[in-house]
């Protein structure tokens, strides 16, 4: 396989993922602005979940730039991937109806951990099909040490939602997103345009 065919199918997947999560948004019970924001739970864990998704999708898109070669172990850690990230509709809703409840916080984030780490293995995958591809290694190790701190926030993010604070999680992909995912997409674009 053809690492264009890949990442169509990847797209495509993504893209029907991304779509369900709006069919998953609860409808308010009244049809009034107080009926809105007593969905606000609702709409940050729709909204968070698809800036995420989304966020993914452009870091790999980003890396498979440099990209020359797939190997059987990419194509099964990808499919891994969707598989978990199949699973973003069903936890988001389920967390945007019990933003309180610790399990549905920390299922939520299990799901996120999950996707992240078959992000890395996939990487690690396509460095190995691709050993002399040094644009990609350099991508991968700039790579590694800001994918340990995000597993960091959402693994403290984790701790407190099952001690203290039940929406721990939720709270730690965002601060994740920020502290992490941004500046990452500030420095790849600066480095392409210097590069």
């Amino acid at each position: 396989m053809n690492k264009e065919r890949l990442a169509a199918f990847f797209d495509a997947v993504l893209a029907i993922i991304m779509t369900i999560l709006i069919l998953e948004l609860e409808k308010p019970q009244e049809l009034n602005w107080q009926g809105l924001v007593a969905l606000a739970p609702n709409f940050f864990a729709y909204t968070l979940s698809f800036l995420w998704l989304g966020a993914m999708w452009m870091g790999i898109h980003n890396t498979w730039e440099r990209v020359t070669q797939i190997s059987s172990r990419t194509v099964t850690v990808m499919m891994c991937l969707l598989f978990f990230a199949s699973f973003f509709p069903y936890t988001t809703s389920i967390v945007a109806q019990n933003f309180n409840n610790s399990f549905a916080q920390i299922i939520y984030g299990i799901i996120a951990m999950l996707v992240s780490i078959c992000v890395v293995i996939s990487y690690q995958t396509l460095r190995l099909a691709d050993p002399k591809n040094k644009a990609l290694k350099e991508e991968i190790a700039d790579y590694m040490p800001i994918f340990y701190f995000d597993l960091g926030i959402k693994l403290l993010g984790m701790v407190l939602s099952a001690t203290i604070y039940p929406p721990a999680m939720m709270y730690s992909i965002l601060i994740a997103g920020f502290a992490v995912i941004l500046p990452r997409r500030l420095y790849l674009s600066h480095k392409h345009d210097i590069g």
